[in-house]
């Protein structure tokens, strides 16, 4: 599978508190960024699963609610992870 347990741990380490910080709105966001990512990645080779081109579209929706959210909230958490994961020009 392409999101074990280990890369999950990874991915909340580098962008949450800890490894075990699993609901800031930035461990959140990194992980739909990565999951997109994967999605993107596959919907380039099988251009006609239209299921999964409905659950990235989903994901993306998801994440841009989160970062909405993020904005309210605090523009500079905002822009520090909008800028490490590279989100806009």
């Amino acid at each position: 599978m392409y999101l074990d347990s280990a890369k999950k741990e990874e991915i909340f380490a580098k962008y949450g508190k800890d490894a075990k910080d699993t609901g800031s709105p930035e461990a959140q966001i990194a992980l739909f960024s990565y999951r997109i990512e994967h999605l993107t990645q596959h919907l380039k080779a099988n251009h006609k699963d239209y299921a999964t081109s409905r659950s990235m579209k989903m994901l993306v929706g998801r994440r841009r609610r989160m970062l909405d959210y993020l904005a309210k909230v605090d523009i500079e958490r905002y822009r520090a992870i909008v800028k490490e994961l590279g989100l806009r020009r």
